[in-house]
């Protein structure tokens, strides 16, 4: 299981979406004292030192994070079985590609509301696009795994 070189890159997607929980999405900074900052699983905004977080809708962003971990997480556990393993990283990018487009779609939201000058996009954003490539590559080294075993059987 260890010895493959797509439980690497399964572990980078993992790694990947649960960072993507920690780190900030956007933020814009509105003098010293007013600050928004937008992450998976919550919308806070500083307005003289008090914070409110908003944590509806936003966290839906936190949720499919965690279900495309969870996915890689499982992937790797079904290293002998790798037709389920493909079957499951297609699942995994749709969940990943789920967590970038509502990502998009909230900063989209939040940019309408506060002007351009000030607005910044953090590592939270980036994060699911490196995970979406890691699981494109983990994916190819499935599929040559299964090539190679299928050869090897014709073989006999």
């Amino acid at each position: 299981m260890w010895q493959r070189i797509q439980t690497i890159f399964l572990i980078i997607v993992m790694v990947s979406m649960i960072g993507t929980i920690f780190f900030p999405i956007w933020t814009y900074q509105h003098g010293t004292e007013n600050s928004h900052e937008l992450y998976a699983l919550h919308y806070t905004a500083k307005d003289g030192g008090v914070a409110t977080p908003q944590y509806f809708p936003y966290s839906l962003t936190a949720i499919l994070a965690v279900a495309a971990a969870t996915m890689a997480i499982i992937s790797i556990g079904k290293f002998r079985n790798r037709l389920l393993q493909r079957k499951l990283g297609a699942l995994n990018s749709l969940f990943m590609t789920g967590t970038v487009a509502s990502a998009v779609y909230f900063i989209t939201q939040l940019s309408r509301t506060h002007s351009m000058a000030g607005q910044e996009y953090g590592l939270g954003l980036y994060l699911p696009v490196v995970a979406v490539v890691a699981n494109f590559v983990a994916n190819r080294f499935i599929m040559r795994d299964e090539k190679i075993v299928r050869d090897s059987d014709r073989l006999r």
